[in-house]
């Protein structure tokens, strides 16, 4: 029970991570210990394990599969997502120098963590390494988009999403984000939730159509791309966490706290918000918006969010060998 409740908090943690648009779930996964596995028990859920299903029936499915395992991280991920989509999108038009700083801090310590984990640096991991921050840094230069909303583009979008949640360093909202599909995502589950509790059983069954098929896209980027991952850390695990690592460093130019906004776009509900923003230091944050850079609260929550990371490999160590 202990060890499905953690579970179920780690997948809290993720699934709050990937409501953010640069910041990955699979770096809450990798730096507290279950991404391997993660990747393990997705990869079982094949037709071996549909026919051990009808065969052996549920028991022997459910084992085969890590059944209990993936119920409590992903019934944590959809909580958190649910719950916190509507707290993380004020908190981020609200006080975005502190939030951003904050995971500016987590991406820092996490990418430490992740190359701390190869025993040996060679040519070849120092070369993927850099190649994979210039690709991760090129993406989060590109333009976001305007996405259409048709279902089909949902299915595309949830797809090609999952497949960078759960690579440490790629963030699936960001890549939603550069799709067009993150205001209406995410705007659909906050509509919703608004209908549910107004009874709105019209908007409840369209918002909850193009929600469905967001979630089949996923589950199915989500097993096919997991097999990829699973052989890549099998065959060549401190490539692959090189390359890893170099996607999180190269990240780190999306949570930069300090920016210009250059564009504006109309969101779902009419209102007026960022679409093409550039980095600044604090100094120029403040002479071009006449408001206080918070350069020290910020500095605090950056040390704080690096702080995290290493608490929570700590309480997972310790969780594990309970």
């Amino acid at each position: 029970m202990k060890k499905t409740i953690g579970l179920f908090f780690r997948g809290m943690a993720m699934g709050a991570a990937d409501v953010v648009p640069g910041v990955s779930g699979g770096t809450i996964a990798f730096i507290t210990g279950i991404y391997e596995e993660l990747l393990r028990s997705i990869k079982s859920v094949d037709l071996e394990a549909l026919k051990l299903l009808l065969k052996s029936g549920p028991k022997a499915f459910w084992e085969k599969i890590n059944g209990t395992f993936l119920l409590a991280l992903f019934t944590g991920i959809i909580f958190s997502v649910i719950s916190l989509a509507k707290g993380i999108t004020y908190l981020l038009n609200e006080h975005p120098v502190l939030i951003w700083s904050f995971f500016f801090g987590l991406i820092i310590a996490s990418a430490i963590y992740i190359g701390k984990d190869i025993p040996k640096w060679n040519i070849r991991n120092v070369f993927a390494l850099l190649v994979a921050a210039l690709v991760a840094f090129y993406i989060t230069l590109a333009t976001p988009t305007q996405g259409p909303e048709a279902l089909w583009f949902i299915f595309l979008s949830g797809f090609i999403a999952i497949c960078a949640m759960i690579l440490p360093g790629i963030s699936g909202s960001f890549i939603l984000l550069l799709l067009g599909s993150y205001p209406i995502v995410l705007g659909t589950v906050s509509d919703t939730l608004s209908a549910i509790k107004a009874s709105d059983w019209d908007l409840i069954v369209s918002g909850m159509t193009l929600i469905l098929i967001f979630i089949l896209g996923c589950v199915i980027g989500l097993m096919s791309f997991a097999r990829l991952l699973s052989w890549l850390f099998a065959a060549h695990k401190n490539l692959t966490l090189a390359i890893l690592t170099g996607f999180m460093i190269g990240s780190l130019n999306k949570v930069w706290p300090w920016k210009e906004t250059l564009e504006f776009r109309i969101n779902s509900k009419g209102e007026e918000v960022p679409f093409l923003e550039q980095n600044i230091l604090p100094a120029a944050y403040e002479q071009l918006y006449n408001t206080p850079s918070q350069l020290l609260p910020a500095i605090v929550l950056m040390v704080f969010g690096f702080g995290i990371v290493f608490l929570i490999e700590g309480v997972a160590k310790k969780m594990e060998n309970k």
